[in-house]
């Protein structure tokens, strides 16, 4: 009895978060995405844990369908995925610094971050935005709770507006593959 309250619950909270959702705010990040696309930009992302793998995931999904379905690569890259790098970082600066100091190296003006956090409060992804941002790259947030500083600091956000990490995870899930699925038309949409 108890596992099918569990199950209801929770996908209620997913259905409900859902419907609320801000469908410009949507269509304005993937756009964000498609524009990198379009000209050239290198598309960064990053994010702590299971956010995380998400941003590795998203690299994963969008690098090999535009591979498949067009003519254009898409020239995305993970900023979680050295594992080497990341460690040596945190080990010989700091932990907050993981992602800038990789922005310093690898971003360039134009280029475009896409930061993925639940909270939006983590410091190491605040401090990749900012460097960014000072590297004339263009910003993109992903993010759930109330948004924290990420959605002050980026030029646009998609929030989740869910305190449950689990249900913004899930939901950070579909923002990609929503963007994969629009990768999947580009080529018929702009003819490349």
């Amino acid at each position: 009895m108890e596992e099918n309250h569990l199950i209801k619950n929770y996908l209620s909270n997913l259905t409900q978060t859902l419907e609320k959702l801000d469908h410009v705010a949507l269509n304005n990040a993937i756009n964000e995405i498609v524009d990198a696309y379009l000209n050239d930009k290198k598309i960064f992302t990053c994010g702590n844990g299971g956010s995380a793998l998400i941003s590795s995931h998203y690299i994963n999904d969008w690098v090999k369908t535009a591979s498949l379905k067009n003519k254009k690569k898409f020239r995305g890259f993970c900023l979680t995925d050295n594992i080497g790098l990341v460690t040596a970082y945190a080990n010989d600066c700091a932990y907050e610094v993981i992602f800038q100091e990789q922005c310093k190296a690898l971003i360039n003006p134009g280029d475009l971050l896409i930061a993925i956090s639940g909270s939006g409060k983590s410091e190491n992804i605040l401090n990749a935005i900012k460097e960014a941002k000072n590297l004339g790259a263009r910003t993109l947030g992903i993010t759930g709770f109330d948004g924290g500083d990420v959605i002050k600091l980026v030029d646009k956000y998609f929030l989740v507006n869910s305190f449950d990490m689990q249900i913004c995870e899930d939901i950070f899930t579909m923002f990609g593959h929503m963007m994969m699925k629009k990768i999947c038309n580009i080529q018929r949409e702009n003819k490349i």
